[in-house]
């Protein structure tokens, strides 16, 4: 075996390797976009059921206007977002304005009575635990891809071929602090 066959045989290694580190890291962007894909279906549902939930509020919490109009502009805002980190942004936002919404809701017994709004709290309250698995997905199969791309040899060719480490759909600073404090209970 000569020189030149020995070249060839490293070159075309080289080439196998390269080929494999591209397609395993086109999968796991695959299935980040499709875990990406089954938030979406909940998303829309999610945006689906927002106007019938305000709907149904707004005769009981007409001063409550201000709340109301930031779920219509989150929502509109998420509906818009185009990325799939813009969407993540304006869904932090959302899920926010849906929280302090909750949180006044508190106040309206007659509300909290209606059986249609009762309906819609139900409904809303399966699609938010859905989105909470398709979430979990999401991120496990973004973890997948961001390991992918820092991991040696990987990472010499990631770059690249334009694959980067991504975003975790995450509650985001403002929700964390909620949830590291106690709630509030009045009597």
């Amino acid at each position: 075996m000569g020189p030149l066959a020995i070249l060839l045989i490293i070159v075309a290694i080289a080439i196998l390797i390269i080929i494999n580190v591209y397609n395993t890291l086109v999968k796991l962007k695959n299935n980040r976009e499709n875990a990406f894909a089954d938030i979406d279906v909940q998303l829309k549902q999610r945006h689906d059921l927002v106007p019938q939930l305000i709907g149904s509020v707004k005769g009981y919490m007409e001063h409550e206007a201000g709340t109301l109009a930031a779920i219509t502009e989150a929502r509109n805002k998420a509906i818009g977002a185009s990325s799939i980190n813009d969407k993540i942004s304006a869904e932090k936002q959302l899920s926010s304005a849906l929280n302090g919404f909750n949180i006044q809701v508190e106040a309206y017994p007659d509300l909290k009575a209606s059986s249609n709004f009762m309906q819609l709290q139900e409904e809303l309250s399966d699609i938010e635990n859905k989105l909470a698995a398709t979430r979990r997905f999401f991120n496990s199969a973004t973890k997948e891809l961001n390991i992918a791309v820092q991991k040696f040899p990987n990472v010499l060719f990631a770059n690249m071929f334009g694959f980067k480490s991504e975003d975790m759909f995450d509650l985001g600073e403002t929700a964390r602090e909620d949830l590291s404090q106690a709630p509030e209970v009045k009597f």
